[in-house]
């Protein structure tokens, strides 16, 4: 059971990169599913979460800029990034909540139980 990101990289600012996250063990169309970011010397941050019936969150910072989604028959996860800004900078982990989480804990980083490894942002 394994959550693999990839797609991070240095970009400009206004920049974009898209983020894929792989996902064995789980069948990603049946659990929400979230991207989080830590900066250094900053807490984990919810980005983006995406649940079992394709409902989709944002957080306010990357609302209209960023676009999570799911390929179900791949069993992978995008974050889509345009407009990138410095502030983006960060170390972007996927993660997997393997039972039902509600609404209001889906940016919650207890909430998930699979974690990948993370794929560093960069905008300059």
């Amino acid at each position: 059971v394994q959550l693999v990101e990839s797609g991070g990289g240095s970009v400009r600012t206004g920049g974009s990169l898209r983020l894929s996250c792989a996902a064995s063990g789980y069948t990603a169309g049946r659990h929400c599913m979230g991207w989080f970011r830590q900066a250094p010397g900053k807490e984990r941050e919810g980005v983006a979460a995406i649940d079992s019936d394709l409902y989709t969150s944002y957080a306010d910072s990357v609302k209209d800029r960023f676009t999570i989604s799911k390929d179900n028959a791949k069993n992978i996860l995008y974050l889509q990034m345009n407009s990138l800004k410095p502030e983006d900078t960060a170390l972007y982990y996927c993660a997997l909540a393997a039972s039902p989480i509600r609404v209001s804990d889906e940016f919650r980083p207890s909430a998930y139980n699979v974690w990948g490894r993370g794929t560093q942002v960069t905008v300059s």
